[in-house]
């Protein structure tokens, strides 16, 4: 028996340490995003409110969404692999203020914020989970308004917007992730619309987390 066995433990011995040697699988090739996000809003820009005809209090603030991207990976350089995609993402607020002392006559106000752009991303792991920093330069739709009187010209404007920010993937099995996004919108002023200024240069973040897939 012992002849027998003696063999098999050393064909089982030296697949452990082969496996055990082999390499940790590469980032992507491809991976798809499915994220449910919190917008945080601005709610102290006076200019932002003035665009609208609004009063400040009478801004969101704090809204839910979701973002959908897609990601290639094209070459690994030293301990960066570099990646093109793209994401589109989705953001809605709406809240009925309370009045407070001298505020009187507040209303229902609905914010949504859509946006599409291109990334260049750096990514820092192996298949396994990896980390990365991304940005892009693409186009975005910020629209608020009164419920009463819906969307108007301001809020139909395409308005250029840089995102960049960074995240994280974690493979708990071979083809899906739990991830993790935090990402920044720098968004260009708005045109005036007469009798309202246009809105001011604003910035903001957006926080997702959800599943990858690859």
């Amino acid at each position: 028996m012992m002849k027998l066995l003696a063999p098999v433990l050393v064909l089982l011995g030296l697949s452990a340490r082969a496996f055990a040697q082999e390499p940790p699988p590469r980032i992507g090739p491809y991976v798809l995003d499915l994220h449910g996000t919190t917008a945080m809003f601005p709610n102290d820009l006076a200019q932002l409110a003035e665009s609208r005809g609004l009063s400040l209090a009478e801004l969101p603030g704090l809204g839910l969404g979701g973002d959908l991207g897609a990601h290639v990976y094209l070459f690994k350089w030293r301990a960066i692999t570099f990646g093109l995609g793209g994401e589109v993402t989705f953001a809605r607020s709406h809240a009925v203020p309370t009045a407070g002392q001298g505020q009187a006559g507040l209303n229902p106000v609905t914010e949504r914020f859509v946006s599409a752009a291109p990334q260049l991303s750096f990514n820092f792991g192996t298949g396994r989970g990896w980390s990365y920093l991304s940005g892009g330069i693409g186009q975005s739709q910020w629209s608020i308004h009164r419920d009463d009187e819906g969307p108007g010209q301001a809020d139909q404007e395409r308005l250029k917007t840089i995102n960049y920010g960074g995240g994280a993937r974690w493979f708990a099995k071979s083809h899906l992730a739990f991830s993790f996004d935090v990402r920044f919108y720098a968004i260009d002023p708005g045109t005036p619309v007469s009798p309202h200024p246009g809105s001011p240069r604003a910035t903001f973040m957006i926080v997702g987390a959800g599943v990858s897939l690859k």
